[in-house]
């Protein structure tokens, strides 16, 4: 009994170290950019930090609670931190988790070899601030703009009969409807990869935690840092960890790091460590395109404080 006991009575002090409002408690959805975040917790690697981390069905669902304030940390994409900051919020961010690199694409049909060919015909994208991005960057390099395709807005579960059916031209898509759409005859005329560095998830952490508790921040940062150094040494042991959690197929998962890079502490340090973040840039054009869009209401971001650049300062 009390081999059993001892134990438990660990579990139950531990747990009152921290109060409530000492963990940072960090929302996701499942998407394999994000599992360095459980592998460090797997690994260890935030024992004894006050990290708490709520898994979400939806990304809707994390901003959701990002903004009832049920959580003070998130992982996101770049243009749901600029809804939040929208919103009112203050979200600092402090990591770069993954970028596109192939996974987000323009997909046309046969006859349609490159984005100029699009001018004239119809394109079916999502009707979000992602999509309205991936597809303006594609036209800008190919001399283009919106106003010369017939725009058709597509939720991401219409894209593959929409285009079987002939009803588009091309669709700006990602996977899995990337590799359906392959599959029927489509042919990637763009990809992420030709924007390196411009589609980002992104872990932020809202600014009242972080001026309270920069250690938990920066312990956080320092442990997701080494879950992804373990996933480069030892790829199969965290492959396995990570599959069985997502619940999905080796290949599955082979595939969606394919068309991603997830960067290291130099890249991050490129990205948003530094006093001239190359994210801001990234950020400017996007913010542009959604006031175009009409996403966004204010007139003027104060992008300074959306960047954590004294994470090295503190090391």
């Amino acid at each position: 009994m009390r081999k059993v006991l001892i134990p438990v009575l660990f579990i139950i002090l531990a747990s009152c170290l921290f109060e409530d409002k000492d963990y940072l408690k960090i929302g996701t959805n499942v998407w394999p950019g994000y599992e360095p975040l459980y592998l460090a917790r797997e690994l260890g690697y935030f024992k004894n930090v006050p990290v708490h981390l709520v898994e979400y069905s939806s990304a809707s669902q994390v901003l959701r609670a990002y903004r009832n304030k049920m959580i003070n940390g998130a992982a996101l994409t770049l243009d749901e931190t600029l809804l939040l900051k929208d919103y009112g919020f203050d979200p600092v961010i402090v990591l770069v988790m993954d970028i596109s690199n192939g996974a987000d694409v323009i997909i046309a049909r046969e006859g349609i070899n490159s984005v100029k060919d699009l001018k004239g015909k119809k394109v079916g994208v999502e009707n979000t601030a992602l999509g309205a991005y991936v597809l303006t960057r594609a036209l800008e390099k190919a001399g283009l703009s919106v106003s010369d395709l017939e725009i058709i807005p597509l939720e991401v579960d219409e894209h593959y009969i929409w285009f079987k059916k002939g009803k588009v031209d091309a669709v700006v898509t990602f996977e899995p409807v990337k590799s359906k759409l392959l599959a029927i005859g489509g042919k990637v005329i763009f990809d992420s990869s030709q924007i390196p560095g411009e589609i980002v998830d992104v872990l932020v952490v809202e600014r009242s935690y972080l001026n309270e508790n920069p250690d938990v921040v920066r312990n956080l940062i320092s442990g997701w840092f080494r879950a992804v150094e373990y996933m480069k040494k030892n790829k199969q042991e965290a492959y396995k960890i990570i599959v069985k959690r997502e619940k999905i197929s080796l290949k599955e998962l082979e595939n969606a790091y394919k068309g991603m890079i997830i960067p290291d502490k130099k890249m991050n340090s490129e990205l948003i460590y530094s006093k001239n973040p190359k994210l801001k840039k990234v950020a400017l054009r996007l913010i542009k395109i959604m006031q175009e869009k009409k996403i966004l209401s204010s007139e003027k971001f104060d992008l300074d404080r959306m960047f954590y650049n004294e994470y090295l300062a503190g090391m």
